[in-house]
């Protein structure tokens, strides 16, 4: 398949792309990127979040000689005082403006591909964040900006108010609540989905979970009986992990997924599982006869 535009940027990314949150150690880090970046991956995400910078370092390390090859996105609004347990959520202006610069440093970059929002509530400082970012892209430090969010009252009002480019969003065969209110919004603006969470937590691998891990509103043997309908009706023509890429790349928002992967064999079969063809409209009612009909709860 090839590179696909990212909402309205000048930024094209292979259509799966690397979620760098699951790397254990900077040689597992510097293995998978280097893996991805062999099998034409170029979208790498991270967030200052993950091990407290730690993630970013790693990341930096690994594509210190390959930076131009590659689309960089990291994320910010969670801080933590270096040294102590938990975060918590203060996605200020002056904080925006200040951890970017970590960010960089932290990266071994001039600059961020994508710097995103990490979160989101309505009572947020909204003008001030998006002035945050406009600054930021007037300086160069950034190229352009997005938001990551599952909450669809905060999407709409950065549709409304901002030049996001992209929204990163969970979603999959068993989380299809963006389908409710958030992707046709998306799509009608011009801004690309970044799904992540496209396995649902290695459920949709063509391997598959043991054990009774819930995932949403599935219990594991609910779970299990849809990866057999799924696999009785599409027989050989797709491994599950096929299918599940497939389904999420079947509505046009959607420009690019991250999955997870702490190792090299889920990396490639991951890398490896770029559809081919799209699912028919036949072919898409199937597989949402075997699904439950889902919508966002709260923050509506």
């Amino acid at each position: 398949m090839d590179k696909r535009r990212l909402g309205t940027s000048d930024l094209w990314v292979y259509p799966i792309g690397v979620g760098c949150m699951s790397f254990t150690s900077e040689e597992n880090a510097r293995e998978l990127i280097h893996a991805a970046l062999e099998k034409g991956a170029n979208f790498f995400d991270t967030a200052d979040l993950y091990g407290q910078g730690l993630n970013e370092e790693w990341v930096g390390k690994a594509l210190k000689h390959r930076r131009r090859d590659v689309i960089l996105a990291t994320k910010v609004g969670n801080r933590w005082e270096p040294g102590k347990p938990g975060w918590y959520w203060g996605p200020t202006k002056d904080y925006i403006l200040h951890a970017v610069r970590d960010s960089l440093r932290r990266l071994q970059t001039d600059y961020i591909d994508l710097y995103q929002l990490h979160g989101g509530t309505l009572e947020d400082p909204i003008d001030d964040i998006i002035e945050a970012f406009e600054q930021l892209k007037s300086e160069g430090l950034i190229r352009y900006y997005g938001i990551s969010s599952i909450r669809p009252n905060v999407i709409r009002e950065y549709v409304r108010r901002s030049n996001i480019v992209s929204v990163m969003s969970q979603y999959s065969l068993l989380d299809r609540r963006p389908e409710e209110s958030v992707l046709d919004l998306l799509q009608d603006h011009n801004i690309s989905v970044i799904a992540r969470g496209p396995l649902a937590r290695g459920w949709l691998s063509t391997k598959g979970k043991s054990g009774q891990e819930r995932f949403l509103d599935y219990t594991a043997p609910e779970i299990r009986t849809v990866r057999q309908q799924l696999g009785e009706r599409m027989g050989t023509d797709r491994t599950l992990t096929e299918l599940a890429f497939a389904y999420i790349f079947a509505h046009p928002a959607v420009t690019v997924a991250i999955p997870g992967a702490s190792r090299l064999e889920q990396l490639l079969e991951n890398l490896d599982s770029v559809p081919t063809r799209s699912l028919s409209p036949e072919e898409l009612s199937c597989i949402r006869s075997y699904l439950k009909p889902q919508q966002y709860e709260a923050h509506r």
